[in-house]
């Protein structure tokens, strides 16, 4: 499984859901991690970016408030858990 995470630059979340991913990834030599960055609204529209960080699953962010739209800016509210992470991984 490979795994891309949307971040803008210098976003204070990445760095705390860096350490939960490599948790909710321990023994798990199967998942590949790629992150990137995104500085452009319009890709941040096209990719489906929900704030800083996004972890998209099968093209949607399981992490998204319903109804929320696309945009280029930080994650409101708390970040998921090492739990939630898994629960993701392992679903997809």
């Amino acid at each position: 499984m490979e795994l891309t995470v949307l971040v803008v630059p210098e976003c204070p979340h990445t760095a705390p859901l860096r350490e939960r991913l490599a948790r909710a990834l321990e023994g798990r030599a199967d998942v590949t991690v790629t992150w990137h960055e995104v500085a452009d609204p319009e890709e941040a529209r096209r990719l489906g970016m929900h704030g800083s960080p996004t972890l998209p699953a099968d093209g949607t962010d399981p992490f998204a408030r319903p109804g929320q739209e696309p945009s280029l800016s930080c994650r409101v509210g708390a970040l998921p858990s090492v739990r939630q992470l898994r629960e993701v991984i392992a679903s997809g």
